[in-house]
Order: structure tokens, then sequence, then C-alpha cells
């Protein structure tokens, strides 16, 4: 055995094997493939590098097998070497109308809408310390609307205004790294 044998045996026993590194290289692949499926807008939205935009857009005018499979491996590796990898996994499960964190968010934009209607002022204010971004007057107005139409017992569309503004609020605050996140 040479040393530069000895050399990569000992690199595995300290570090990952070569197993691990492929999958976590396949599972790379597969997000590059989820990211492709996204539309231009939502791919848009997502924290990406620059390099890997471009992989991406160069990547949907690629039609043959193997020069899309070859691409899709160049992908997984400029997603290696993006720093928030994780964030954007969240991003792209939160785009897919089936997943948890969609749903999660849906439910969460319930709870606020039926609060703000219910409890008024005191909601509002615990939602903007929720969501900053939020424009304080514009919820105002739409939880107020919606709170006249359930005392009149009459659906002109109110409630579901205020549903979609808190959910885009949610979903902006969400997408956004905190200070505290930003500073780590």
């Amino acid at each position: 055995m040479s040393e530069h044998d000895h050399q990569d045996d000992s690199e595995l026993e300290w570090g990952k094997s070569k197993s691990q590194l492929k999958r976590e290289m396949l599972e790379l692949q597969e997000l590059g493939k989820q990211m492709l499926d996204l539309s231009t807008e939502q791919l848009n939205t997502l924290p990406i590098g620059d390099t890997l935009r471009r992989a991406i857009e160069e990547s949907r005018r690629i039609h043959q097998h193997e020069a899309r499979r070859r691409h899709l491996q160049y992908i997984g590796k400029v997603i290696r070497q993006e720093e928030e990898i994780e964030t954007v996994r969240r991003a792209i499960g939160a785009f897919h109308a089936g997943s948890e964190e969609h749903t999660r968010r849906l439910h969460l934009a319930e709870r606020w809408r039926d609060r703000l209607i219910n409890d008024g002022d005191s909601a509002l204010g615990e939602f903007i310390d929720y969501c900053p971004s939020a424009d304080v007057q514009h919820l105002r107005n739409l939880a107020r609307n919606a709170r006249r139409d359930v005392q009149k017992e009459k659906n002109t569309g109110q409630s579901k205004k205020l549903f979609r503004y808190l959910r885009e609020c949610i979903d902006e605050g969400e997408q956004t790294p905190s200070p505290e996140d930003a500073a780590e």
C-alpha cells in the first residue's frame, strides 16, 4: 500500500465516507431539479447567487437527456457553494402546495385573521411585532372591514382580502432572515 492510499483511508476514517458524500451530492442535485420546476417569479424570490441562477436558467434550455444530467451535476456542485441552502430548501418547500411548510403558513394566517377579527387592536399590535414589515394602516382597514362583515353577517370578501394580505406578510417575513440570523 503506498503512502497516498494510506492518506485516502485516513481521510475516510475521520471525514465523511464516499457513500455519504455521494448521498449529499444526489440530494443537492435533487434540490437543483426542484429549482428547475419553479416559475421564474418563484426562482427570483430565492436567496441564491447569480452563478446558480444563471446555471438554472441555462439548464432550462438543455433538452438532451445526457447533457441535462451532466448539467444537473454542475448545478449540485454550485449549490454546494451556496451559503443559505437550508433557507432555499424551506422556501422551495413553501412553494409546493402539499408541503407541510405551506400548510403551516396557511393555518398561521387563518389564526391571525380570526384573532384580528375577534380581538381587534390588541391582536393588531401583536401581529406587527410578529411581522414588522406589514403596513399598519392597510392591515387596520382590512381587519375593520372584515369585522364589519362578520357583525352584519354578510360576505363581501373582506375576510378573504385580510387573509391574503396576512399570508403575504407571513411569507415575506419568514423568507427574510431576522437580524439575529444575519449576525450569525
